[in-house]
């Protein structure tokens, strides 16, 4: 066989050591031992695709531990026997619901003994990781004396998206061996860093090649590998005066990130290091105490359960992508964005547009967007072949689905539909990006209404996760079917919505918007009304929003909902519309409420001395989103409450520690919702009337 095809082959079946009996004594490990009397152990989670750590699975690793600390063999390697990597952390299911912080501590102290026993063992040991290495899994791999990764392994400490820092001694082992602004930095941000950059920082000590890793193995164990060590730099940083240097710069750089009264997990890690990290083994003990105290927070329970919102509405897609070429129609911001993104996750996109520049511009940020998304250039340029600008609009004969994303004008989609229903294949699906026309009226024109699906992004495409799936009375449930599982294969989040005006994100975040441009025509400083949303824990407030979307948006979406609810919006004041007219239309334009300046909006710091944030300004800005949820929900517009809060986080970026606007109502109490909304409703006007779905939400 041709030796190039042996080392692809190689390189992509995993070494797994000799060949284990089929009937081993235990359940998610399997212990073989090769020539050299090296023990290999392999995790293989049973009923599983991925390697996670749970309570019986830490159970068993105790015992598989004590049978080799009785066997003595040369050198033990842990490897995992899932391609999809090493392990991808803890069990989160055995998170959820923990209200007592003690027993919280009790269960990882069991734990932490099984990893400080690992550590113990008088033989060399070896973690070999491919593929993803991520939280009590990289804590494990520290607890081992060497670590050797395969090229393109990835190892990060995602814990603090949960709210959490780590708790299996990840925090002390990982700053007793990197330099811990760097060790710091990866467990406060979350992000992950491939293998290249792990060398780099002493995280592991080689970087291999599948191919290459008995060899690897026989250098560890008979000591011919040199094991990274921690640096002067980091042994420095370790001494007490120079951590609370450290501690405090590090809490000030947090603090832009995220307040401490919402997002405790980085400031207790901050903490923990700063007390403790002179000594490991008082940083372990701190450690539990810590990690239990966090994981009882109502942040850390809430973000456990976006984590599974997520899981939920990843599932809701389903499997089965049939679409491999689809066609996109207007190159505009949306547009453009949309076909980059798809093009970007493998698909084969064209382009069309009426005129070359928008198709130009987009195809120049699709290639700014690959280069920070993309790590292999090679791959970068394949993303980029790809895309395909097409003016002539000829892609739409081979599409397996189209998306319209002309601008948000009846007629003109209409228009676009008639000449491009006859040129479509049989099995064609057309999908419309609108964030605010009713199918119903879409469908007039067409001869096959029932292909015609609403897929709505949320913009900025390549950030925001969710996509709207709209269908209206006439839809074959195949179409929908589809529509579902290619948002999963883009690495979307689906919501399966009736078409009706707004759906439900745009009808949701409206009166948030409207409400904040009442407050402007009160007189209320702009900065201090983007203040409340903020402190609240909104990602931007509502005019720094209104500034991103486009003011003439806001405009069109506030002015098609009234048509529709009426008195159930803020009326939009005259003097946006002034605004849009002079051509003031926020970031796109370099003016609208603030004046943008690199895509940033320029601020000046509110006077200390004015007015503040009261509790009234936060209800009259977030309470009616949770209204609004609550109506779609009784006029089934969406069917499930959780997957609503999900597409409010990851459609708008909901304030994700309070769990979505319908967990927040339960959080506060839906009683006081509905006596507060309908004070509110007394003071400034029917618009806050209490939704009549409160007496039956539960």
């Amino acid at each position: 066989m041709d030796s190039k095809i042996m080392t692809v082959l190689g390189d992509r079946m995993l070494s797994l050591g000799p060949q284990p009996a089929a009937d081993g004594h235990y359940r998610h490990f399997k212990l073989t031992r090769d020539a050299d009397g090296v023990a290999w152990l392999l995790f293989d989670r049973a009923d599983a695709s991925a390697n996670t750590l749970s309570s019986d699975v830490m159970e068993e690793f105790d015992a598989v531990l004590a049978a080799i600390e009785t066997e003595r063999p040369a050198g033990l390697v842990i490897r995992s026997a899932k391609p999809s990597g090493f392990i991808a952390g803890a069990d989160v299911n055995e998170f959820r619901g923990a209200s007592d912080a003690e027993m919280v501590e009790t269960r990882i102290s069991a734990a932490h003994a099984v990893v400080d026993h690992l550590e113990a063992l008088k033989l060399p040991t070896l973690a070999v990781i491919h593929g993803f290495c991520l939280g009590g899994g990289l804590e494990v791999a520290l607890a081992c004396q060497s670590r050797i990764a395969i090229d393109g392994a990835r190892f990060g400490f995602p814990e603090v998206m949960l709210g959490l820092h780590p708790g299996l001694g990840g925090t002390a082992r990982l700053s007793a061996l990197v330099n811990p602004t760097q060790s710091m930095s990866l467990m406060l941000t979350g992000r992950t860093i491939d293998a290249r950059r792990a060398k780099a920082l002493g995280l592991v000590d080689a970087v291999t090649q599948e191919r290459h890793v008995r060899g690897a193995v026989r250098d560890v164990v008979f000591g011919r590998l040199k094991r990274a060590k921690p640096g002067l730099l980091t042994r420095a940083a370790s001494l007490g005066p120079v951590r609370g240097l450290l501690a405090k710069r590090m809490r000030s750089e947090a603090a832009k990130a995220a307040p401490r009264e919402h997002y405790p997990a980085p400031y207790a890690l901050i903490d923990l290091w700063e007390t403790h990290g002179g000594s490991k083994a008082a940083m372990l003990k701190a450690e539990q105490a810590s990690f239990a105290k966090l994981m009882v927070t109502p942040t850390a329970q809430n973000l456990i359960r976006v984590f599974f919102l997520r899981e939920q509405m990843k599932k809701a897609a389903g499997s089965g992508n049939a679409i491999k070429h689809v066609h996109v129609i207007g190159a505009g911001a949306m547009g453009g964005d949309i076909a980059a993104w798809v093009a970007g996750q493998g698909f084969r996109v064209s382009l069309a547009d009426m005129k070359a520049e928008p198709i130009a511009s987009a195809i120049k940020r699709a290639a700014d967007l690959y280069g920070k998304i993309i790590r292999k250039p090679t791959e970068v340029r394949d993303a980029l072949d790809r895309l395909i600008p097409d003016m002539d609009g000829e892609g739409v004969r081979n599409a397996d689905l189209i998306i319209e994303a002309v601008p948000e004008k009846l007629e003109l989609k209409q228009k676009v539909y008639v000449s491009l229903e006859p040129k479509m294949k049989p099995g064609a699906i057309l999908a419309t990006n609108t964030s605010s026309i009713p199918l119903q009226d879409l469908r007039t024109t067409l001869t096959r209404p029932e292909r015609l699906v609403g897929l709505h992004f949320f913009n900025p495409v390549s950030r925001l996760q969710l996509v709207e799936i709209v269908s209206h009375d006439g839809n074959d449930p195949q179409v929908l079917k589809q529509a579902l599982a290619f948002v999963g294969a883009i690495d979307r989040l689906p919501l399966s919505v009736k078409s009706s005006p707004g759906f439900l994100v745009n009808r949701a975040l409206t009166p948030y918007m409207l409400e904040a441009m009442v407050m402007l025509d009160e007189k209320t400083d702009q900065r201090l009304i983007d203040a409340a949303a903020e402190q609240f824990g909104m990602p931007m407030g509502p005019i720094e929003l209104a500034d991103q979307v486009g003011l003439d948006i806001c405009l069109d979406v506030g002015d098609m909902l009234r048509t529709k609810f009426g008195d159930l919006l803020p009326p939009t004041p005259a003097w946006l519309r002034e605004k849009v007219a002079r051509g003031e239309l926020g970031r796109k334009t370099g003016k609208g409420f603030y004046t943008w300046k690199d895509g940033k909006a320029e601020k000046a710091p509110l006077p200390e001395t004015g007015p503040g944030v009261t509790d009234q300004m936060i209800d009259r800005l977030v309470l009616p989103m949770s209204n609004v949820c609550v109506a779609a929900l009784r006029e089934g517009i969406v069917d499930d409450p959780d997957a609503v809060d999900g597409a409010m986080i990851f459609g708008t970026g909901y304030a994700p520690f309070r769990g979505g606007p319908l967990n927040y109502a339960r959080a506060r109490g839906v009683e006081n919702v509905v006596s507060t909304l309908r004070t509110l409703a007394e003071r400034f006007g029917e618009r806050f009337a209490p939704d009549p779905g409160w007496d039956n939400f539960k």
